[in-house]
């Protein structure tokens, strides 16, 4: 997915947000009043390679990590712009979180703050509030939606109903459930058991409340299927295509199926480097959610906790300075 890079509006006040995942590192850069993207960057980092069974962000992870960032500083203007950093899943969880955040302060310059499964979901349905909200012309937002995110470390669902909106995060991710298991038969077998709380939350919800009028995802699991159903590469992905379409849930079991069908090297190239194997465990992720959510189809958004982050920061600027 890379860089992506728009004109540039001279004058006006830009902030650059960046996500460090437990699988992505994603950046975004946007012009305040308007809310326009200038530019857009993502790498693979792994940050969370091994800590299943370590506990710990590896030497390796961490120089991806670094590497990643050095990338990105030579693509935007970091000294120039306004910026905020968070991370999630895998510095929460690593006892060298504090070690390995320092050495990239000591390397970068950029300060991570790392947030917790709350503020990360909060962050992220502010993202997708502000896409559904363009996709639909900017009418308010008036039916209820589950949103899940499903990421490298950790999936968040979010239920937001019109006057009321419940979250909670679950350390259940595409890379440490890859990781955790010798096989796709292996992993299918143990998620019901794995993803019993999070049916329990789903239905304790569902009770209180009513089933949800839509079912939204986020992250690379289901922009990547809905990329490969409309035949997108990771080269040449493009968000403006994903945000709105849908997937149903036959859709997760034929893509499945093409990508394991594909020589290795032709599955590399359609997901990206080092994503296959992540990107299969992440669907059979996505299809206990389908359950879960009792739906049959799904609205898919690109935008995600790093647009969070930038929307908001923006919105306190412009408190500030009015």
């Amino acid at each position: 997915m890379g860089f992506i890079s728009a004109k540039r509006i001279d004058g006006e006040v830009n902030l650059i947000a960046i996500d460090l995942g437990s699988n992505t590192l994603r950046v975004v850069q946007i012009e305040c009043e308007s809310g326009q993207i200038i530019a857009s960057f993502e790498k693979i980092v792994k940050t969370a390679d091994g800590l299943a069974q370590s506990g710990l962000i590896s030497q390796n992870a961490l120089q991806r990590v670094i590497d990643a960032l050095k990338e990105a500083q030579g693509r935007f203007d970091f000294a120039s712009d306004h910026l905020r950093a968070v991370t999630t899943e895998a510095l929460r969880r690593a006892s060298n979180a504090a070690e390995t955040l320092e050495e990239i302060q000591k390397q970068t310059g950029i300060i991570f703050e790392v947030i917790d499964g709350e503020e990360e979901a909060r962050l992220t349905l502010l993202a997708v509030e502000h896409r559904l909200s363009l996709l639909s012309g900017g009418k308010s937002q008036t039916s209820s939606f589950l949103l899940i995110d499903i990421g490298g470390g950790s999936t968040e669902l979010v239920f937001r109903y019109p006057h009321r909106t419940y979250s909670k995060s679950f350390p259940i991710g595409i890379v440490t459930i890859a990781q955790s298991y010798h096989s796709l038969d292996a992993i299918e077998e143990a998620l019901p058991s794995l993803m019993h709380e999070i049916e329990e939350f789903a239905a304790l919800i569902f009770r209180q409340e009513g089933i949800v009028d839509d079912f939204v995802a986020t992250a690379g699991t289901p922009t990547t299927v809905a990329a490969l159903k409309i035949g997108q590469t990771y080269n040449n992905y493009d968000p403006s295509k994903i945000n709105g379409s849908i997937l149903d849930f036959s859709d997760l079991e034929r893509q499945l199926g093409a990508l394991l069908s594909l020589p290795f090297d032709e599955r590399e190239r359609r997901v990206g480097v080092g994503r296959s194997d992540l990107i299969a465990a992440g669907i059979l992720i996505f299809k206990q959610l389908f359950l879960i959510a009792e739906k049959q189809e799904c609205i898919v958004i690109d935008d995600s906790l790093r647009e969070g982050v930038a929307l908001e920061e923006c919105d306190k600027r412009r408190v500030m300075r009015d």
